[in-house]
């Protein structure tokens, strides 16, 4: 078991282009940022808004954010985070999507690192899921981590 906190949470896992802290990011974006409409576009056939988020809340790894929503599936296939300057520090991109228990859900995902010269980014694949599972409070215990 390891335990992160503080400056750790900045750091790449596994050295993948995923910080401990992109995993971790739990809370509604609409607690955090004001978020504009900026437009609309075709992507690959498929409507989508572009939309511009601005932290209103002090702290966050990402400051500022431009995300592209596809319409229909109200999920983001693309997504660029930024510094307060203005640098750009992330893109993810979201493909495959399905639709699992009612609900469109994407089953590939690309993270870049821009900061890193050489980085082809992080892909990750979901082949199965279900959510709104039962998982026992015991499943989480110390000892179960350990193993």
């Amino acid at each position: 078991v390891i335990q992160i906190s503080g400056h750790m949470l900045r750091q790449s896992v596994m050295g993948s282009d995923i910080s401990y802290n992109d995993m971790m990011e739990d809370r509604p974006l609409e607690e955090l940022y004001e978020a504009t409409l900026e437009g609309s576009v075709d992507i690959d056939g498929r409507d989508h808004w572009i939309m511009f988020l601005e932290a209103k809340v002090k702290g966050l790894s990402y400051p500022k954010r431009r995300a592209w929503i596809d319409k229909e599936y109200l999920l983001p296939v693309k997504e660029e985070l930024y510094a307060k300057s203005g640098k750009l520090l992330k893109t993810s991109t979201m493909s495959g999507v399905r639709k699992v228990q009612g609900r469109w859900f994407p089953s590939q995902f690309i993270y870049k690192d821009e900061l890193k010269r050489n980085s082809k980014g992080t892909e990750w694949v979901i082949d199965e899921i279900a959510f709104d599972v039962d998982i026992p409070d015991s499943r989480f215990s110390k000892a179960l981590l350990r193993k």
